[in-house]
């Protein structure tokens, strides 16, 4: 079993050590941050002792480290997960996987260079009702897609903003309610619909001060399919709602609310289907974060990096891999470049 190493001990770093905590054998063996009593306070909390740096290479040169997991802003992704893979370490990218797909790549390259396993987090795909789409999906039971709908209606108060140093931030977000929030509704949307051709999209600051990047945005989508697509982000909406994703095709539609199955009608219905529905109906009711961003379970962090364990002991490639990670980020940028230059934006399907 790898042992891990965390970079950046700010509150995702938690959850990443929760979600190692539910994989049998799975190890912290040491920890960084520029910001030492901050290491020191997450160490104690994990009874680390004093295996915690304030920067990298003493901790990549550790031969008990396998696996650097990088939790640091949004915009610092780049250099420890290239340091990481630079010194044969395995690599695990919060999300997004960088803040520009310039960068993105530099990440993918040092990995593939040095044969190392790289996934982003996308925690999403790992819920059961999430996985039961994708795998509607798959089979086809949706005919021809026609349309797919996701919405990321959230709430961040001021305080969230003013209280972090790089949120709201194009440098060390990389941009606002698309980038932070709602990227995870945009990767899953292109798991489900494939890749998009065109966007076109609208951003703007609507309820808070501050902050240099959008509250709010919508933006509509071509698919390489022929499909049509619809996005909404924003943090913008009091008190904040389940994310929610909706899957349409000329045989079926399907509606899940964060990991409540709202709709499930396909033509023909099939025992399976009618057991899905009975299994959903009594309803999770989770908030996934959507008013207050530590009301985010783990599990699915473990179900992730349970995925990235086993595909570094089997030699696979991981269920979520940089690729996959860089995807989301191309859209969510092309959606800021319709929104600057009010045209719509060609992508490389």
């Amino acid at each position: 079993m790898p042992g891990f190493a965390i970079v950046g001990c700010g509150m995702i770093a938690r959850f990443h050590a929760k979600a190692l905590a539910d994989i049998p054998g799975a190890k912290i063996v040491a920890l960084a941050d520029s910001d030492l009593p901050r290491a020191k306070k997450l160490a104690d909390e994990l009874r680390l002792g004093d295996n915690i740096y304030p920067d990298l290479p003493p901790l990549l040169a550790r031969r008990d480290v396998d696996v650097v997991i990088v939790a640091t802003p949004s915009g610092v992704h780049m250099d420890p997960a290239v340091a990481a893979a630079n010194a044969g370490k395995h690599v695990v990218v919060e999300k997004p996987l960088e803040i520009t797909v310039e960068r993105c790549d530099k990440i993918i390259d040092a990995c593939d260079k040095n044969r190392v396993k790289l996934c982003t987090i996308f925690p999403s795909r790992f819920t059961d009702a999430n996985r039961a789409l994708k795998d509607a999906v798959d089979a086809g039971r949706f005919g021809r897609l026609t349309l797919g709908e996701t919405t990321c209606r959230w709430w961040r108060s001021q305080a969230y903003y003013d209280q972090g140093g790089w949120r709201g931030t194009w440098a060390l977000d990389g941009g606002g309610a698309l980038m932070n929030q709602a990227i995870h509704n945009v990767d899953l949307l292109l798991w489900m619909m494939g890749p998009a051709t065109h966007v076109s999209g609208f951003t703007s600051t609507l309820a808070h001060e501050r902050i240099e990047v959008e509250d709010t945005a919508v933006a509509c989508i071509r698919f390489k399919s022929g499909a049509l697509g619809v996005i909404e982000a924003t943090t913008s909406v009091h008190p904040g709602y389940p994310k929610t994703i909706a899957i349409h095709g000329d045989k079926g539609t399907a509606v899940i609310e964060q990991e409540d199955i709202l709709r499930w009608d396909f033509t023909p219905e099939s025992d399976a289907d009618k057991a899905l529905k009975a299994r959903f109906a009594q309803k999770v009711g989770a908030s996934g974060g959507s008013s207050d961003p530590s009301a985010i379970s783990h599990v699915y962090h473990a179900r992730q990096l349970a995925d990235f364990v086993q595909a570094i002991e089997s030699g696979r490639s991981p269920a979520v891999d940089g690729r996959e990670g860089r995807r989301a980020v191309e859209l969510i940028l092309a959606i800021y470049r319709s929104g600057r230059t009010g045209q719509t934006v060609a992508l490389e399907a």
